[in-house]
């Protein structure tokens, strides 16, 4: 996983636009199928966005988030875009961040009508709980031009395949007999949601900025401008989502790495906890039973040959992610090429430079969380054998 990228797709280039213009160092990235996706960062730098447009329609938007899903590996994806209205309360401009998706179109038609038969996605928990979080700090909004803030709804939204613009129509009386409590309605977030369900159930948060009310008056709202003003109250929620999921996925990451080892024996905990180098640990503890072993990590025994190839591959992935600029991937590539020289030479000499240029190499991937420990581990190997 890309712990420090989100994906965030969208159906209409009016979507797509108002999110680009989120991103700094934008690159474009080609999937051999010929989807084009543009990576960047958002305007902080505090989270990579991968981004796609995938057209109108569930079908394609399934498509397109899976193949995003397998070509990223995201922390999580995003579903950017408008939609209509389904309650009085809920006002143009406003946010909806769907609770759970609706696939109202599914049924089975028999003698007596039309009987619902729907499929239902609900928002990750911890997602979930992070869009609530940044709706409740308000910060999102900071950026937005005019007044008043707009209002963050959670809830249902139903997605098919039909542009609604009215509420007298049988597709109409068709949601609000059988989804009345959907807050709103839209054509992809039940694609991209089964998506998301299959790459072993990836969090997918979708939002939706209202731009009209699905009543008969869209050409009404369009030509306000809305679905643009929309979008762009979306696109700052989103944007602050995505920053707040990339957080919190890296301190689960780093939370996770850092817990050390405990068994249970009879009701007591025992603690295992290996440190290398000049690192320093310390347990408090009210009573401790037996014995305090000190000794040598267990041996591994370094492959450097092999070590090298999967250095390179994760150096390629990362400048194909985008975690590596260009100047800094060639870069990194001749401290490589030095290594495997050394390591050909094999002599006492050719060690100590292997030394320095596996330094040097850490230097410029520093921000790069698995390369950086990779190289930690390769650089301890070698000074053992020195």
């Amino acid at each position: 996983m890309n712990t420090n990228l989100i994906v965030i797709l969208t159906a209409l280039n009016v979507e797509y636009e108002a999110v680009r213009r989120r991103l700094t160092g934008i690159r474009l990235h080609r999937h051999p199928a010929g989807t084009r996706f543009e990576v960047g960062w958002l305007d902080d730098g505090s989270c990579r966005v991968a981004l796609g447009i995938v057209g109108k329609g569930n079908h394609p938007a399934a498509v397109l988030a899976e193949r995003a899903i397998a070509e990223f590996s995201p922390a999580a994806v995003l579903f950017v875009g408008v939609a209509g209205a389904l309650w009085p309360n809920i006002q143009l401009g406003d946010v909806v961040v769907a609770s759970q998706i609706y696939a109202y179109h599914g049924g089975t038609s028999e003698d007596d009508g039309l009987k619902a038969r729907p499929r239902v996605w609900e928002i990750a928990h911890d997602a979930g709980q992070i869009a609530q979080h940044v709706a409740r700090r308000g910060e999102w909004a900071k950026d937005l031009p005019g007044s008043p803030t707009p209002t963050v709804h959670f809830g249902p939204i139903a997605a098919g395949e039909v542009v609604h613009d009215s509420v007298v129509s049988d597709q109409a009386r068709w949601v609000r007999q059988h989804y009345n409590d959907a807050l709103a309605i839209e054509m992809e977030a039940a694609g991209v949601a089964q998506a998301g369900h299959l790459n072993r159930s990836l969090p997918v948060v979708v939002v939706r900025g209202i731009s009209d009310r699905a009543d008969g008056t869209k050409t009404l709202t369009d030509r306000a401008n809305w679905q643009a003003r929309a979008v762009t109250h979306a696109a700052a929620f989103a944007a602050a989502l995505a920053r707040e999921l990339v957080a919190d996925t890296v301190a689960a990451q780093r939370d996770t790495s850092t817990r050390p080892h405990i068994t249970e024996r009879g009701g007591l905990m025992a603690y295992t906890n290996i440190a290398t180098g000049n690192a320093r640990v310390a347990i408090q503890a009210g009573q401790i039973y037996g014995n305090v072993t000190v000794g040598t990590a267990p041996e591994r025994p370094p492959d450097l040959l092999t070590a090298l190839a999967e250095l390179r591959d994760m150096l390629k992935r990362a400048h194909r992610d985008g975690e590596l600029d260009e100047a800094t991937y060639e870069a990194a590539q001749a401290e490589l090429d030095v290594v495997a020289d050394c390591l050909r030479a094999d002599t006492p000499r050719s060690r100590r430079t292997l030394l320095v240029a596996l330094r040097r190499l850490r230097g410029l991937v520093a921000d790069v969380a698995d390369l950086a420990a990779k190289l930690a581990v390769l650089i301890a190997a070698v000074k053992e054998l020195a």
